[in-house]
């Protein structure tokens, strides 16, 4: 929860003396002076963010975190929000998650309609956790009936941070640019050794294999911009039924079901 308090109404851009910027915190509620943000970023001219929104921006990784720590295994799943994919990959998502769910995963979605929808209904009916990280936007996204526990955000970065934070794999299904930002910022990070090695899955041959054709034909053939060990970082798949029988075999090493 964040607050901010205003004595005497300033609305300029700059920091008032009285104003003091509240946020909750694992139940605990912390007060700063809003003119101490100073000291924490310096004067400029590129410096246009208020204070409240720097406020609200931290309080959103600190509840998102928060939030998170309840999920000790967990597997993350992309995909689209849109209901002209739910024909297939829809019921291919939903199959994964139930079996993922029965074998002990909480399942994560970015909670909206959808292939989000379809891997929390699976969760939900394998009578597992099925979990939210909520975008609020003024269209298309809405929090589907299926997820049971839930945070919602309001800035996408802080968002796709919870997203990528902490969760044993990641399973990527057809998306629009949205589920394609959240793949490459994963093989990013895993491929600049900014987080730990991590399972990547994309599910769905004829979605997937393009992209991938691509990548391997002009990144990596024709301009050498990755090397050849990147392309391993992720597995392409064609059903719910392979991706989890190749889950299982990253197991023996990784101990994902233990």
């Amino acid at each position: 929860m964040f607050m901010l308090f205003d004595q005497n109404k300033n609305h300029s851009h700059s920091s008032h003396p009285d104003e003091v910027v509240c946020f909750t915190s694992q139940g605990r509620e912390i007060c700063i002076p809003a003119s101490q943000l100073e000291h924490i970023f310096k004067k400029g001219t590129t410096r246009e963010v208020s204070s409240w929104t720097i406020m609200k921006i931290l309080s959103e990784f600190i509840s998102g975190f928060d939030f998170l720590k309840k999920f000790k295994k967990s597997v993350s799943i992309m995909g689209s929000a849109r209901v002209s994919l739910q024909n297939g990959v829809y019921k291919e998502a939903e199959d994964l998650a139930f079996k993922l769910a029965k074998a002990g995963f909480s399942v994560i979605t970015g909670g909206g309609p959808g292939i989000m929808e379809a891997a929390n209904k699976g969760a939900y009916e394998a009578g597992g956790r099925s979990v939210g990280i909520n975008i609020k936007l003024p269209f298309e996204q809405r929090t589907n009936q299926y997820v049971k526990e839930y945070e919602s955000f309001s800035f996408f970065f802080t968002r796709k941070v919870m997203l990528e934070t902490g969760a044993s794999l990641y399973i990527f299904f057809p998306g629009g640019f949205g589920t394609l930002d959240e793949f490459f910022e994963m093989v990013t990070l895993i491929q600049t050794r900014k987080i730990r090695p991590v399972p990547i899955i994309l599910v769905n041959k004829e979605f997937w294999l393009p992209l991938l054709t691509w990548i391997e034909e002009y990144l990596f053939k024709r301009n050498q911009a990755i090397n050849k060990q990147d392309m391993d970082l992720y597995h392409l798949v064609d059903n719910a039924e392979e991706a989890y029988k190749v889950i299982k075999e990253l197991s023996k090493n990784k101990r994902l079901f233990n």
